[in-house]
């Protein structure tokens, strides 16, 4: 009876470890990393929006690099290191602004500058394009559906359940 108690015990403790992190060590980790700013926006709240056509303007925070990889439909990349005001000067400060990255924390920075710029309605994608990918929401490269995804780093990438990360 040890023996298949034992046995159960390793083959939930193997099924556990390939199916990648859970959620709410996830939610622990973006805990860590979120000064919390900037409001968030959940991605299902997100994908409604976009959906239902709500204007906004969605900022994809990432390197060059990264948004080549695929991105949220629709994005407009204005980057981290090279960000500069220039590239949200046409966009009313009055206007819906979602950021996102990786995880948050760049793009966490990026709406902090813009809501010290006087952007009055920015939010911040919550766990970013990490936890878009992994409820199942769309990321595209070139107009088209793909399952790539920059992780940035295998740190991050330890965290994508579904899609195919890339460095």
């Amino acid at each position: 009876m040890k023996i298949a108690g034992l046995l159960s015990l390793l083959l939930i403790s193997a099924l556990s470890f390939s199916q990648g992190k859970t959620q709410a060590e996830y939610d622990q980790m973006l805990d860590k990393e979120y000064d919390k700013s900037v409001p968030f926006i959940q991605p299902q709240e997100l994908y409604k929006k976009i959906l239902n056509g709500q204007k906004m303007h969605l900022l994809d925070t990432r390197e060059g690099r990264e948004f080549e990889v695929s991105a949220i439909k629709g994005a407009i990349h204005v980057g981290f290191l090279f960000f500069s005001r220039r590239k949200v000067e046409s966009i009313s400060k009055d206007d819906l602004v979602i950021v996102y990255c990786t995880i948050g924390a760049r793009s966490e920075t990026i709406g902090n500058r813009l809501k010290k710029h006087g952007f009055q309605n920015v939010y911040n994608l919550y766990g970013g394009i990490i936890q878009w990918v992994n409820e199942g929401l769309p990321v595209y490269k070139n107009n088209k559906k793909t399952e790539a995804v920059h992780v940035y780093s295998k740190k991050w990438g330890q965290w994508l359940n579904k899609g195919k990360g890339q460095y």
